[in-house]
């Protein structure tokens, strides 16, 4: 097969790859249906060991779609967080923290709002010192001047 630029598969797509990865089928079985080479569903189907990975759902006390979607129509009509929050049955400290997390007032938006929480929500997080290296090397300083 000649070399191709790389495609992002669907979640359609994705499904279908594991559908067949279940029943048997070979990754270069699979991979004929896409017209690829078996290296291109390799990473989708082994990320996880070869096991389906779960269905991601969202924790019942997250904001819905919809919820962001009030938001942002009471963020236009200029209503209070406190009008905002009575309207959804939520503390306005949720409403606060929901709008400043995702761009604030001038540019709170529903839709990136929701990709953004989706984003956050991903497992495994990175360690905390991972993303702060200065936080390493002061400890190791501080560890070796007490040694």
């Amino acid at each position: 097969m000649k070399r191709r630029p790389r495609i992002h598969y669907t979640d359609s797509q994705k499904a279908l790859m594991w559908d067949r990865w279940q029943k048997g089928a070979s990754m270069h079985d699979i991979a004929r249906l896409f017209d690829r080479s078996h290296s291109s569903i390799q990473r989708i189907l082994t990320e996880n060991g070869g096991i389906r990975p779960r269905q991601r759902k969202r924790s019942p006390l997250a904001l819905t779609l919809a919820e962001r979607e009030i938001i942002s129509r009471g963020l236009a009509t200029q209503l209070s967080m406190r009008e905002i929050a009575s309207q959804l049955g939520r503390s306005p400290s949720t409403v606060s923290r929901e709008i400043e997390r995702n761009g604030g007032y001038a540019s709170y938006r529903a839709s990136s709002a929701e990709d953004a929480a989706w984003r956050r929500a991903l497992r495994p997080k990175a360690c905390k010192l991972a993303g702060r290296p200065f936080l390493v090397v002061r400890r190791q300083t501080i560890w070796s001047h007490m040694g």
